[in-house]
């Protein structure tokens, strides 16, 4: 690799550096807080025993971990729970470096000035490969410092979590052959998540059907469990993801070089019946623009929630351990045996959910300012008050939307299993996502007006923070004054805990005054490039 090569390489992991240590950090805090965890929670050989019976082989819970080899391990444990999780994440974070590494750089023009200089298209590529090359590996060492500062053996943590990486390059595939493929960064990514949502959904159905396990050779998640890390390890179904980064980077390079920069297989449409829908308002055009993520949304909150509805009787009929129960009267969840308990713990999931749609909303925000679309906006009779304060209404009102739809088909699916749940309960569950999802929303939207550039990163990360630290800092023992420091912790979780009227008129006074400083503060701003 020339020297002109390594410096582009440089560059475009120094792009990526805000995703892939944020990927990184939760790889290495997810490994570790569910080892301890576990062993916490199943201090006895009984205990462990009776968590298997109770949901090793329950088919609601193969849903999100896929098919356990060993649970009466810590390892096994890990290797279900942990490589479960993370290897979703590990897709995800793979579509995403792929598409921020090619595809975005060409919509941004600054792909061209690259092959002007002293890089050609073939010097570029692996450029940008070198570089998620190397950020695979910064998740790789997270995840094992993680699986290693739980005190797991270190020949199986190396293997675990090259097992979950081993995700990352066929999905970087995808991502590459999505970035030749689709005209812009929008598609290659609607393209990417797709495969991520096929992949594991064929996960879900070779976990869960009987007579279709052999889709799970038909999947890169189902490889993570076939490689079986504690648990008989069958490092040669390493061969598979190898086979298929090879194909998928192949294809890609075959498109990249005889295709022009900035097109792809796929054409943009230039011409094009004029609509004018929407574009009565600032407001309205923000609500035209976003309209296939808010569907996106809608969609994938109303599945979730009426899937966890569904299952919510077959969970709280499981033989819990007396450890078990201990850690959850910690965390105020002891009637979590319940239907209605178990979604009410549940829905703490959903206040981090819609707390992020609440980030988004900040971050497209921005986008729209490092675009320069802002700029052509502002050029007409808009202030800036105006533009900003409509972008705040419609993110909140989605967010109400959102939590509402999450209640109502949360109850929907507990209905259908005639579960002990009320639709008032579930409705109210819902409304209680909103106080602390307008919280983030308030906090992010100053961070645009104050730090643009860190608009995403401190968003984001705030509500990370804070959602892990409160899911794991009880159980971990942490000082009450530390717990109090997360919005989660004031949260009553609704039904089964009574509403806390004092914290969510905090939260919502603490949202409505960043909200009120942002319109000032972004007023008095100059605008920002990217």
């Amino acid at each position: 690799m020339s020297d002109a090569a390594r410096a582009f390489a440089r560059r475009t992991l120094a792009d990526s550096r805000v995703r892939t240590l944020s990927f990184a950090a939760f790889f290495a805090v997810i490994a570790a807080v569910n080892v301890v965890g576990y062993r916490k929670t199943y201090p006895t050989v009984a205990d462990r025993i009776r968590f298997a019976v109770g949901f090793g082989a329950n088919k609601s819970i193969r849903l999100f971990y896929g098919v356990p080899h060993d649970l009466l391990s810590v390892g096994g444990y890990a290797a279900w729970r942990v490589g479960g999780t993370l290897s979703i994440a590990a897709a995800v974070w793979g579509v995403l470096a792929a598409v921020r590494a090619m595809r975005a750089e060409e919509d941004a023009g600054r792909q061209e000035l690259v092959l002007a200089g002293a890089i050609g298209r073939r010097g570029a590529f692996v450029a940008q490969l070198a570089a998620i090359a190397t950020g695979t590996v910064v998740l790789w060492l997270a995840m094992f410092v993680g699986l290693a500062a739980a005190k797991l053996p270190a020949g199986g943590s190396a293997y675990l979590a090259l097992a979950v990486v081993s995700v990352v390059p066929v999905f970087v595939g995808v991502g590459a052959v999505a970035s030749q493929v689709a005209p812009t960064r929008r598609l290659a990514l609607g393209i990417g998540s797709g495969v991520v949502a096929v992949a594991y959904v064929l996960r879900v159905v070779a976990d869960t059907s009987s007579g279709l396990e052999a889709l799970r050779w038909a999947t890169p998640l189902g490889w993570v469990e076939e490689l079986r890390a504690f648990a008989s390890p069958r490092p040669a179904v390493l061969l598979l993801p190898l086979v298929a980064t090879v194909a998928l980077l192949a294809a890609t390079w075959s498109i990249a070089k005889r295709r022009d920069i900035g097109a792809g297989l796929f054409y943009a449409h230039d011409r094009a019946e004029p609509r004018d829908r929407l574009l009565g308002s600032p407001t309205a055009q923000a609500l035209r623009g976003e309209r296939g993520i808010l569907a996106a949304w809608v969609l994938g909150i109303a599945a979730f929630s009426f899937i966890l509805g569904v299952i919510a009787n077959s969970i709280s009929t499981a033989d819990f351990p007396e450890s078990l129960r201990e850690q959850l009267e910690k965390l105020g969840l002891s009637s979590v045996m319940t239907p209605s308990g178990y979604l009410s713990f549940t829905f703490l999931f959903f206040v981090f959910a819609i707390g992020l749609f609440a980030c988004s909303q900040a971050a497209a925000t921005r986008r729209e300012e490092a675009e320069q679309l802002l700029e052509t906006l502002l050029a007409l009779p808009v202030g800036r008050r105006r533009w900003l304060g409509g972008r705040i209404v419609l993110a909140a009102g989605v967010c109400v939307a959102l939590a509402l739809l999450a209640g109502v088909c949360a109850w929907a699916g507990a209905a259908s299993q005639s579960a002990d749940v009320t639709f008032g309960g579930m409705l109210g569950a819902g409304a209680n996502c909103l106080p602390a999802a307008l919280l983030f929303l308030g906090v992010g939207m100053l961070a645009f007006a104050a730090v643009p550039r860190a608009t995403a990163a401190l968003a984001y990360g705030l509500a990370a923070l804070a959602f892990v630290w409160e899911l794991f800092g009880s159980v971990l023992g942490a000082p009450s004054w530390v717990l109090n420091l997360s919005p989660f912790h004031h949260i009553g979780l609704v039904p089964a805990q009574p509403f806390r009227p004092g914290a969510a008129a905090v939260m919502l006074a603490v949202a409505l005054a960043c909200a009120a400083a942002s319109l000032v503060v972004f007023e008095r701003r100059d605008l920002t490039g990217p």
